[in-house]
């Protein structure tokens, strides 16, 4: 390190954490903790910048993709979503499985190369729906990835629709064309705060072996981190780390996507606010230097806004998410970002931002040329 480094990160009170991190070596928990807590997020901002571009170099990726959810029907019922109605209530819906591929072969047709479609925990929909769902938009659309279904989703169409085992249920929608799943559905893995803001919902471990199973038929993810909500500092870390053992073990997450907490038109919102752009950008440095095991960080514009994402870019993201179109979840819980970008107000976020844009696959790689 260089002696003006040097002094940044004495008076920072962060030598030992910077010493490690420069050496290319890993961080433990408590270093995590120290991250959290620093006064200095700039400090905290180099360190996770050096990470991301030792990993990255002065690439920012992004994808052309569009959302399409199924159905916001839900038996559940958590505290912080927005999203999920009622059978018969006011506001649920359920598209076809014609529905669903003529919104796919618009998206084809734009030359959009992903589909990324999740839902709530319909009661009732069969699970040749999710199949059928699959082989049609790759029999419509060649070519065009699905990256669906949270791992609370798999869980629910595994032991309540399909009664089947997780890797037979995994299985099956893997030959139907299933590309990728989800990391939705993770939140915060702390028991006690996970009973607070989603009480029903799969625990830690049953999230986490969702891809581990999928992980072990040699098929990828992502993950990601619901924060700004009930949680402390100390419940972030814990979550970081459950992951990255589990990406020790199966090397199959492609990239964490952190996301805060939306406060509106939820059970949480009456004592809450969402976090300001500074919880966003630690959130991002401190995941990335401490997941050295998980390739790419994606700041995701649609939670935190694209002024914000474009200076995460410094604090350790080398990614922007996506084009995306008809985003509902966030937007439901009131998030006043646009509904999509364009290819062109992505890549000039990337550049005033002095990255170089690439466009990206479902799995993270370069699918066109970076240009500077």
């Amino acid at each position: 390190m260089e002696t003006l480094l040097n002094r940044t990160f004495e008076k920072s009170g962060l030598s030992s954490i910077a010493e490690k991190v420069f050496a290319g070596e890993r961080i433990d928990e408590a270093d995590a903790l120290r991250l959290y807590e620093s006064p200095d997020l700039n400090a905290v901002g180099l360190l996770a910048n050096h990470v991301r571009e030792r990993l990255n170099g002065n690439v920012t990726t992004y994808i052309l993709n569009r959302y399409l959810n199924y159905s916001n029907v839900c038996i559940l019922s958590c505290q912080f979503c927005a999203f999920y109605r009622r059978g018969g209530q006011e506001g649920a819906f359920e598209l076809s499985v014609e529905e669903i591929v003529g919104k796919a072969k618009e998206a084809h047709a734009q030359g959009l190369t992903e589909i990324h479609s999740v839902g709530g925990l319909h009661p009732k929909l069969p699970f040749s729906f999710y199949l059928e769902m699959i082989r049609e938009i790759k029999k419509a659309c060649p070519g065009l990835r699905v990256k669906a279904f949270t791992a609370v989703e798999i869980r629910h169409l595994a032991e309540r629709i399909a009664k089947k085992p997780i890797r037979e249920t995994l299985q099956l929608l893997l030959e139907a064309g299933l590309d990728s799943l989800t990391g939705g559905g993770a939140e915060i893995f702390d028991p006690e705060i996970r009973d607070k803001i989603c009480r029903g919902k799969e625990d830690a471990e049953e999230w986490l072996d969702v891809h581990r199973q999928w992980h072990r038929l040699g098929q990828q993810s992502t993950c990601t981190m619901l924060y700004g909500h009930l949680e402390e500092p100390r419940h972030r870390v814990d979550h970081l780390r459950r992951l990255r053992n589990l990406q020790d073990e199966t090397n199959g997450f492609t990239a964490l996507i952190p996301f805060a907490y939306e406060p509106e038109n939820n059970k949480l919102s009456a004592s809450l606010r969402r976090v300001g752009g500074s919880v966003d950008l630690r959130n991002i440095a401190v995941a990335r230097i401490y997941l050295d095991n998980i390739p790419h960080l994606t700041a995701y514009w649609v939670s935190m806004g694209m002024s914000i994402a474009q200076i995460a870019q410094s604090y350790g993201a080398d990614d922007l998410h996506g084009t995306i179109r008809e985003e509902l979840i966030f937007h439901m819980a009131g998030s006043k970002t646009p509904q999509e970008q364009t290819v062109a107000r992505m890549e000039k976020a990337i550049r005033e931002a002095g990255r170089v844009p690439a466009q990206r696959d479902t799995f993270y790689r370069v699918a066109a040329p970076a240009t500077a």
